[in-house]
C-alpha cells in the first residue's frame, strides 16, 4: 500500500506553485459565456480563491516560536494535499501550510487534486464524506506521521454550531470567511506546532 501511495502521488502531483499556475491558467484560458450556471459559480469561487490566497502569501510570516520547531525537524517529511481550486477552505490554509514548509527543505510538500485521485482520497475520508483539503505527512520511508484537514478545530466547531443554528449555506460560508480573515492563520499555525511538539517527544522517547 505504501508503495502504491507512493508511485501514485509521485505521478499525479504538483508543486504549488504548479498548483497555482494551473489556476491561473484556467481563469485565463476560460470563456465564461459558455459555461453553465454551475459552472460559472464554480469559476467564480476559483478567481476569489485565488485572491484570498495572494492576500495571505504578501502578508503572512511564520512566528519566530514556530519556525524554530520547524527549524528543529531532522528527518525528511513528506507532505501531501488533497484539493481543488474552487474549495475556499483550501484558500484560506495552503498558503500558510506553504510558509511553514519553506521553513525546513525537509519537507516537501506535494498537491494532487482529489476528483482525480479518489483512491487516494476515500483513504482519508472525514466523516465518510470527501472533505478538502486533506493533508496527510509521510516520513521518509512514507510511514503515515499524521493528517489534518479539512479546516482548524475551531472552525469545524464554527461550522457546527451554524448547521445548529439553522444557517443558510450562503450564510455559513460568509460568516467561516471571516472568521478566517480574522485569525490569520493563529488555529492553524497553532495545531501544527503541536504536531511537531508531539511528535519530537515521541521520537526523542525511540531513540534515548
Amino acid at each position: 500500500m505504501k508503495t502504491e501511495i507512493k508511485n501514485e502521488i509521485q505521478n499525479n502531483s504538483l508543486t504549488y506553485k504548479q498548483y497555482i499556475d494551473l489556476t491561473n491558467k484556467e481563469i485565463e484560458n476560460t470563456d465564461v459565456n459558455s459555461l453553465n450556471d454551475a459552472e460559472k459559480t464554480l469559476f467564480e469561487y476559483k478567481k476569489l480563491n485565488l485572491q484570498r490566497s495572494s492576500r495571505i502569501e504578501k502578508h503572512y510570516s511564520v512566528n519566530d516560536e514556530f519556525k524554530f520547531i520547524i527549524q528543529n525537524i531532522k528527518q525528511v517529511q513528506n507532505w501531501i494535499i488533497i484539493t481543488e481550486n474552487w474549495c475556499g477552505d483550501s484558500a484560506q490554509n495552503l498558503p500558510y501550510i506553504k510558509a511553514f514548509t519553506e521553513i525546513n527543505p525537509l519537507i516537501n510538500l506535494k498537491i494532487i487534486l482529489r476528483d482525480s485521485n479518489l483512491d487516494i482520497m476515500d483513504q482519508y475520508l472525514t466523516n465518510g464524506t470527501r472533505s478538502i483539503p486533506k493533508l496527510i505527512a509521510f516520513d521518509d520511508n512514507w510511514n503515515e506521521i499524521f493528517n489534518w484537514g479539512p479546516r482548524p478545530q475551531a472552525a469545524k466547531e464554527l461550522m457546527e454550531k451554524f448547521k445548529k443554528e439553522g444557517l443558510s449555506k450562503t450564510e455559513k460560508y460568509e460568516k467561516l470567511h471571516l472568521w478566517y480573515g480574522r485569525n490569520r492563520g493563529k488555529d492553524i499555525e497553532r495545531e501544527f506546532r503541536d504536531f511537531f511538539i508531539k511528535l519530537a517527544a515521541i521520537q526523542e522517547e525511540m531513540y534515548n
